[in-house]
């Protein structure tokens, strides 16, 4: 496909809009799981009454919550993105890249469909 044409044909974008459902359904599950465990972190168990095993244990827990719900918040971000991309796709603007105006290429949207940059767009970003 030309580089230069604008905007990719329907049949691509009903391709990439299973592959960003299905990414969709994946980040969804994997999102209440890590709810889940970061509300079960706060489970008061009472396994050992050591004192400094249990005082290791609450920290450990405390560190695993926080990375539990730094990861979360990843994940939203992630979903965000990617119904962002649902968006483009109704619009049919999904895959031009917002620095060049060229499509991204097809390898990259499939690996990550959210992109809004091509590769080099992005190479330009990092450079300056």
């Amino acid at each position: 496909m030309n580089e230069q044409f604008l905007q990719y044909t329907d049949k691509d974008l009903a391709e990439f809009k299973e592959i960003i459902d299905a990414k969709i359904k994946q980040a969804q599950r994997d999102l209440s799981l890590l709810e889940s465990a970061y509300k079960n972190d706060s489970d008061n168990s009472t396994n050992d009454t050591a004192p400094t095993f249990k005082s290791f244990d609450e920290g450990s827990k405390t560190m695993s919550k926080e990375a539990n719900v730094q990861l979360a918040i990843r994940q939203e971000k992630f979903l965000r993105d990617l119904n962002n991309a649902l968006l483009r796709i109704e619009n049919k603007t999904y895959g031009v890249c917002r620095v060049t105006g060229k499509l991204i290429n097809k390898e990259r949207l499939k690996l990550v469909p959210h992109a809004t940059l091509s590769i080099e767009a992005k190479n330009r970003k990092s450079h300056t």
